[in-house]
């Protein structure tokens, strides 16, 4: 409609007018606001997917970033454990999760001196941003298959020969184990695959690692799943008067200052639970634990062939000091442990509850101040701290965790942006030929689209055969039918020819689209003939004609075609997955849905924005011929 200028000043047309940009741009914010919120939703993880923000709230909020990257830390899903045993104290969610009040910096330091200047065993910690539900790859994950993939060339083949594997692909790529080794029978995988994660394990720095409190792991493991959250459960058994679950305590030897009930769960948390490697025997037990294998072996041969030892008599075996393999020797010191009844005698052997000794980081570090303050008021003065007796004391690691992403906020927060995109792209780049077949696929369907339909446009228009109305009704009666029932006969005729699992079965259902040839006939026919009697009389052939003058002045509509051909056969799926399963004719498309299948809400949208970047850019590099492909044939 054309308002004149003297219109334009009128009341109601200037309401109207005002109107109709208030309806098209609340439009355009309804289609905007959900795209919007789906970039957003490309960087959720399982802590932030209950939010819908357009702005992610871990990039203006410390509180969301410190929840996101507590959850990412302790390789979530299974980080909520790990985050406990590590704090030392419950944790119902990290969306729970707060950034602690106020951080002892002098505690802090001592830890990390105690951490540069001790030995601390690899199964005593855990290596952070290693794993991540969702499918979602994270830094220490993507960083350490880099590291293999580069040194075999991205050559699956040869790691798995070299490190006797047996990985599929390197999206099928995953560590055996992750650190801690908690579980009464969890041991490291003696193979090279574990060595060398280990070796990069012990590489990486302090912060970037969280080790096992023993204590949080007795509480949390052990105690509540007997016992319930509700610390009066505790005191009713135990005739206790805890008020909660941090004055609980895990000795490091037998308690016998307790009472008999909470003596008999810390020999059954140590006797039954807690994995071996956590465990050590004073050397005094030595005499108990040869006479154990005495009275189960009775000849030292019969031992010596078990245990492919040459031991000369029982005087000489040693304590197990440290069972990384579980051996015929760390089966026999399970059952000291455990207790073993002699089968005709009925003796006990048992290593004695006042020879146990369990170690682990906090112990160590408990240690470590003992040794260098003497006394606990000593240490209180020096550390800036208000403990009672050392069994109070816990590692700093949750102010550690918050000091560390304090310094690293602006690359934390780069890395949760990207992440998800990079775990997508890892995913479809080592994954098959996904890109390779996609683009030849894209190619040969705008390729045979050019050129078969236009063909058969020109013939129909050139040369007007008495039939070529009812080529049209027929070419329009296909689009008719839903290409879901041309599926099954389109695969039958394919299988005959054996031609599934080629290109020929991508290109050749879709070669002829009665729809383009319909349009470019109309178009072809639109043409002045006067150019077609022109070239005609200076002697210009059928295949010059067609070439100079129809493709030639047809650019806009072909570019319309193409973009349809491209659209088509980028986003073809069911037909892709139907006539080519073989996994390495797939394209894009059955990759990504196969992804989706068990990624999270993250992964998720991340492929789906990703999905859509080809075709966007086609669009924006060609939206003028596009539009022009639009908007000439219906002038015309």
């Amino acid at each position: 409609m054309i308002i004149s200028k003297i219109g334009c000043k009128s009341f109601k047309v200037r309401l109207f007018v005002w109107t109709m940009y208030v309806v098209l741009l609340a439009g355009s914010v309804t289609m905007i606001y959900p795209f919007w919120l789906m970039i957003s939703g490309t960087t959720k993880s399982s802590v932030d997917t209950p939010d819908a923000e357009l702005i992610p709230g871990f990039l203006i909020n410390e509180k969301a970033l410190y929840q996101k990257d507590s959850e990412a830390f302790f390789n979530e899903p299974l980080g909520l454990g790990a985050a406990q045993y590590a704090f030392c104290r419950y944790i119902p969610s990290f969306r729970n999760l707060a950034p602690p009040g106020k951080v002892n910096q002098r505690l802090v330091d001592e830890w990390k001196n105690f951490l540069s200047s001790t030995r601390i065993p690899f199964y005593y910690y855990n290596l952070a941003y290693m794993s991540a539900g969702g499918g979602i790859m994270p830094y220490n994950y993507r960083k350490f298959k880099t590291i293999l993939y580069e040194q075999y060339n991205g050559d699956i083949r040869k790691l798995n020969r070299e490190m006797g594997t047996g990985y599929i692909s390197w999206n099928t790529f995953r560590i055996p184990s992750s650190g801690c080794f908690l579980g009464r029978y969890n041991i490291p995988l003696n193979n090279m695959i574990e060595s060398k994660f280990i070796e990069f394990k012990e590489k990486q720095p302090v912060d970037e690692r969280f080790y096992v409190n023993l204590e949080g792991y007795y509480r949390y493991s052990f105690l509540v799943p007997r016992y319930s959250k509700n610390i009066e459960n505790y005191n009713k058994a135990h005739g206790t008067d805890y008020k909660s679950w941090d004055e609980v305590k895990l000795t490091e030897t037998f308690p016998s200052g307790l009472s008999k009930v909470e003596q008999q769960d810390w020999e059954t948390f140590v006797r039954m639970a807690i994995n071996l490697l956590w465990i050590k025997a004073d050397e005094s037990a030595k005499s108990a634990w040869q006479e154990y294998l005495r009275e189960k072996y009775r000849d030292i041969s019969s031992l010596n062939k078990i245990y492919g030892a040459e031991y000369k008599a029982f005087s000489e075996i040693p304590l197990v000091k440290e069972p990384l393999v579980y051996d015929m020797a760390t089966s026999d010191w399970d059952y000291f442990i455990q207790g073993w009844k002699h089968p005709e005698s009925g003796v006990k052997y048992m290593l004695p509850s006042d020879k146990i000794r369990l170690q682990s980081s906090d112990f160590m570090f408990r240690d470590y101040l003992r040794g260098k303050y003497g006394s606990i008021e000593k240490n209180n003065s020096m550390l800036n701290t208000g403990y009672k007796n050392w069994s109070d004391i816990i590692p700093p690691q949750e102010d550690l965790r918050y000091m560390s992403m304090q310094a690293k906020t602006n690359s934390l927060k780069w890395e949760y942006v990207k992440r998800n995109y990079l775990s997508v792209l890892e995913y479809i780049v080592l994954h098959g030929n996904a890109l390779f077949n996609t683009m030849v696929y894209c190619g040969l369907a705008v390729l045979s689209a050019l050129i078969v339909n236009p063909l058969a446009a020109y013939a129909l228009s050139r040369y007007k055969p008495p039939s070529a109305y009812k080529v049209l009704l027929f070419m329009m009666l296909t689009m008719a039918f839903p290409p879901m029932v041309t599926q099954i006969p389109a695969f039958l005729m394919l299988r005959e020819f054996h031609l599934l699992n080629t290109f020929w079965a991508l290109i050749l259902p879709g070669l002829a689209n009665g729809y383009s040839i319909f349009m470019l006939k109309g178009f072809f026919d639109s043409l002045p003939q006067e150019l077609y009697e022109s070239a005609s009389m200076d002697g210009a052939g059928e295949i010059r004609i067609f070439l100079q003058i129809t493709m030639s002045l047809s650019k806009p509509i072909l570019a319309v075609m193409a973009l349809g051909a491209f659209t088509g056969a980028y986003t073809n799926f069911m037909m892709a997955l139907l006539i080519c399963q073989d996994q390495s004719m797939w394209t894009i498309m059955p990759w990504l849905y196969q992804m989706q299948q068990r990624s999270g809400q993250g992964i998720i949208f991340t492929a789906l924005v990703l999905a859509s970047i080809p075709t966007f850019i086609i669009f924006v590099l060609c939206q003028n011929l596009i539009m022009k492909g639009i908007v000439v044939p219906v002038e015309k």
